[in-house]
């Protein structure tokens, strides 16, 4: 996969994972992207670890699978650490 599709995959799976997460996060189109690119990094590598498979073809699903659940997963992280900030406001 390319770089534009790596890009592409990761924008679009951080916009799944804010979706199926309940809940407000923070951050816009630039923190889901990075997010996303992350949490698919994060997928592919515990597919590999796992599953014996990474992120290979743009159009499989098991590609977009591991790239969502890496992106819930680098969501929940991220709101525990933005969330502490808001609570201590309150």
């Amino acid at each position: 996969m390319g770089f534009l599709g790596f890009l592409l995959l990761g924008l679009i799976a951080g916009a799944i994972a804010k979706l199926i997460l309940p809940g407000k996060q923070g951050g816009g189109w630039i923190v889901t992207l990075l997010l996303g690119v992350v949490g698919a990094l994060l997928g592919g590598w515990i597919g590999g670890m796992i599953f014996g498979r990474g992120l290979e073809e743009f159009f499989d699903l098991g590609t977009w699978l591991l790239a969502i659940g890496g992106s819930i997963i680098v969501l929940l992280i991220y709101g525990l650490i933005v969330g502490r900030g808001d609570r201590s406001r309150a």
